[in-house]
């Protein structure tokens, strides 16, 4: 369950393809632990922008800005500028929870024999795979600064992590998830 999420798009005038009487405010919005995503009706009256942390748990006393979660929605139902808001504020999620991230290159395991988790990340090979697991067993990583410096083949990870999260979001056939819940 989500508790808190980020603003990817907010249409105070409520979806243009709705007839007048019907329009409410919306807001689209990912989850920051699982990265759901949410079209959620706002408060009347709150004014939010791109990458808010909105609370959308059930503690309705700590819902300062959303009024309700409308539904759980896929990609495809995003507008055009969710879609194009999404890569910065999912940067923004995996910065704000880096030691959840760097956990996962900590812990990595093999899926089959022949084909590790890491090599699911975009642009991240072979040879960079083993950099990692040889380092991680000397010691554990302590942040994305830490894994580069060790793993000299290892840069910009963040946007690797990023890069998968968007593919799994993108794609709802994705076979092996790492960040994104179902």
């Amino acid at each position: 369950m989500e508790d808190y999420a980020r603003i990817l798009d907010y249409l105070p005038q409520g979806l243009p393809d709705e007839k007048m009487f019907k329009r409410e405010p919306v807001a689209y919005a990912i989850g920051e632990d699982q990265f759901k995503l949410f079209e959620l009706v706002p408060k009347q009256g709150v004014n939010i922008s791109v990458g808010d942390r909105v609370y959308i748990g059930k503690d309705l006393n700590l819902r300062q800005e959303i009024l309700h979660v409308k539904k759980r929605i896929g990609f495809s139902e995003l507008t055009h500028a969710s879609q194009s808001e999404l890569s910065g504020v999912v940067m923004t999620v995996i910065r704000a929870h880096e030691a959840r991230f760097v956990q996962f290159f900590n812990e990595a395991q093999a899926i089959t024999t022949r084909f590790h988790m890491l090599e699911l990340l975009p642009g991240l090979g072979k040879k960079t795979m083993w950099g990692i697991i040889e380092e991680r067993k000397k010691g554990v990583f302590t942040d994305f600064a830490d894994i580069e410096k060790r793993v000299p083949l290892a840069h910009q990870i963040e946007k690797l992590v990023a890069k998968r999260i968007e593919e799994e979001l993108s794609n709802p056939d994705e076979k092996y998830r790492l960040f994104v819940a179902r």
